[in-house]
């Protein structure tokens, strides 16, 4: 993944994979409709004076009104959607530390991963939706004025799945705390979420600022479980070959109303 992700020692992975999750008030049951969150129209403030030299520089984006999926796309979620043929599996069935988590009904409301951008792109298209750009997930999880992360400002491992606390994918929307001002989940660490667009410079930006720049890799947003706080925050990106498949990757949807 062309992203600053740091890896950690196996040695680390264990520890953490023994610690407890926090707890999943906020989620939802498999058996349930998916559930999205209205962002109004307006224009907000993207990008970051202070992040990575890709974030730069700060701009204003106008946005019509849209809908963003409330929790990151779940393997119960996805499954449905491989049962009718318009969806391929994702690329295993096991996550870091599980043997068995696609598939397998302990980790239904887990996060898929292990899909590509294509897969992504075909599961929001089956449901009548898109993959939001990445202004709209950087909208989603900013609000509308700009916060660090979707709950404002300092992260500690209360507010999001990074860092390997947990050493693993969590539960979606495990993270009360962590939630955006408008109700979104997940939006810091858990899985990267694939987003629409081609990796490129922001208008006024440094072309200097990444060999990577052009219609060559496709952006991931929000970090995962593994990341440090710098690569979770709301304005981070992250970006790879569209075929690229991972364990800490997955992706959510948006909708035109």
């Amino acid at each position: 993944m062309r992203k600053r992700v740091y890896f950690l020692l196996i040695g680390l992975f264990l520890f953490n994979a023994c610690q407890p999750a926090p707890s999943s008030a906020g989620n939802p049951s498999p058996k349930t409709p998916l559930k999205e969150t209205l962002i109004p129209a307006g224009s907000f403030t993207m990008g970051s004076d202070f992040g990575f030299p890709d974030e730069q520089p700060v701009h204003q984006v106008p946005l019509e009104a849209y809908y963003i999926d409330t929790y990151e796309v779940t393997n119960a979620h996805y499954a449905e959607c491989v049962a009718t043929s318009k969806c391929d599996a994702p690329a295993g069935s096991d996550s870091v530390t599980h043997g068995s988590y696609y598939g397998n009904a302990e980790f239904d409301n887990y996060p898929v991963i292990a899909v590509s951008w294509f897969n992504a792109e075909s599961y929001c298209a089956w449901r009548g939706a898109r993959l939001p750009t990445e202004a709209e997930w950087e909208r989603a999880a900013r609000g509308p004025q700009p916060r660090s992360y979707p709950w404002g400002e300092g992260i500690d491992k209360t507010f999001a799945n990074y860092n390997t606390f947990v050493g693993d994918t969590t539960a979606v929307g495990s993270y009360e705390s962590g939630k955006s001002v408008e109700g979104v989940y997940d939006l810091a660490g858990n899985v990267w979420e694939w987003v629409a667009d081609w990796y490129n410079i922001y208008p006024g930006g440094d072309p200097a600022a990444s060999s990577d720049f052009g219609e060559k890799y496709r952006v991931m947003r929000g970090g995962g479980w593994q990341d440090l706080a710098d690569s979770v925050s709301a304005t981070s990106r992250g970006w790879d070959e569209a075929s690229f498949v991972n364990y800490h990757v997955g992706f959510r949807c948006a909708r035109t109303p």
